[in-house]
């Protein structure tokens, strides 16, 4: 019996939750669903993430305007993945801002993951047909961007940390209130999705300079916020363990002479207890083996993932 596909049969609505984590700095939870949130600077606002669509952003941000109407300056992706980008024309942001790695991935495989992502959660894709076109960054940049807020309120920091859940990931960082927006860096009792992932410079040197920040509050991509340095690092380490089994049991596959799909069955049989009544479980774990895979055997850059590969995939291990 083959499972229904990806997150095709998820069809329930996720309840939204709108926290603020400090004055002027907005979180938006959604029990498993993409996380977003917003930073007041002195008179404008810089949004990181932006959903999937024009019509799923315009929720967030009629939630937004309940706390804040100052326009949005900046808008800042962590990463190139669908479900975070094509949402971006509903911000009017006067500049979009990634890492130098995100634009390049958006020219080579943006076209490809959009249709791959809407079909993999359709649910997510509020409003397809209100997405214009690829969300293209206009500002760049490759260690660090700083962005004064104005006033009293700091800088916030967008850094590059190395490789992880994509080749290009940024993270957003306040200092002085010393809270992180982690993008899909760290997620917080939710599955990894690794499919484009560089599992081993993630789980070591990318997430130690996370965590060497010292967060007080994290919001991961997916998952409940972190509040408190207990929970921030238990955060960490839990991705951080998520990638580390992977890469021991499909390893161990691959020394054997295994195939793929003994990997992914070793690899579901060694999470499922900690991780698989987290979300997006069973969603990911046959992309994740599959990219682990072709990395352990010296495939350096994620092959693109298409709707017609998804499929192939799922039918051989979810089957």
């Amino acid at each position: 019996m083959v499972k229904p596909f990806a997150s095709s049969a998820d069809t329930a609505a996720k309840e939204q939750t709108l926290e603020v984590l400090a004055d002027g700095v907005y979180a938006l939870t959604a029990e498993g669903d993409p996380n977003i949130g917003a930073i007041e600077g002195e008179d404008f606002l810089v949004c990181f993430e932006a959903l999937a669509t024009p019509v799923a952003a315009r929720k967030w941000l009629d939630r937004l305007r309940e706390h804040t109407d100052k326009p949005v300056r900046y808008l800042v992706l962590s990463h190139y993945h669908a479900v975070r980008v094509l949402g971006a024309s509903a911000f009017d942001a006067d500049v979009i801002v990634a890492h130098e790695i995100t634009r390049a991935l958006v020219a080579e495989r943006g076209k490809e993951d959009w249709e791959s992502e809407f079909a993999r959660m359709p649910r997510l894709a509020d409003g397809a047909d209100s997405v214009p076109g690829l969300t293209w960054p206009t500002l760049t940049f490759s260690d660090r961007l700083t962005i004064d807020l104005g006033g009293d309120r700091g800088d916030l920091v967008l850094q590059y940390h190395g490789r992880g859940h994509t080749e290009g990931d940024i993270t957003a960082w306040l200092p002085r209130q010393k809270i992180l927006f982690a993008g899909d860096l760290v997620e917080a009792q939710a599955a990894l999705y690794t499919g484009d992932a560089f599992h081993r410079d993630w789980a070591g040197g990318t997430l130690d300079r996370v965590k060497a920040l010292g967060a007080e509050q994290l919001v991961g991509g997916r998952g409940a916020v972190s509040r408190g340095r207990a929970e921030v690092d238990a955060a960490i380490e839990q991705t951080r363990g998520f990638l580390q089994v992977m890469l021991r049991e499909v390893g161990a596959v691959q020394q054997r002479g295994g195939t793929l799909r003994e990997a992914f069955e070793a690899t579901h049989a060694a999470l499922v207890d900690d991780y698989g009544h987290w979300p997006i479980f069973e969603h990911c774990l046959p992309f994740d083996v599959s990219r682990l895979w072709d990395e352990l055997s010296g495939v350096e850059r994620p092959i693109i993932w298409t709707a017609e590969r998804d499929q192939e995939v799922w039918a051989q291990l979810q089957s």
